[in-house]
């Protein structure tokens, strides 16, 4: 295995991974479902990925 996709040992760790991104998608959802921003950083930029999300499904309607 590289060293990049080694296990953690500590038990605390083994999770965190999944629970980042339960957490993500659980803030995404609250943000879409409250017209909040959900501000995140994608390419040197922070940008809000639920007024994206809005955008996109006024395109669709």
């Amino acid at each position: 295995m590289s060293p990049d996709k080694r296990l953690p040992t500590d038990p605390d760790l083994l999770g965190s991974m999944q629970a980042m991104k339960r957490a993500a998608r659980r803030a995404r959802e609250i943000a879409e479902a409250t017209n909040a921003p959900c501000y995140v950083m994608q390419d040197g930029k922070i940008v809000d990925i639920a007024k994206k999300s809005r955008s996109d499904d006024k395109r669709k309607t």
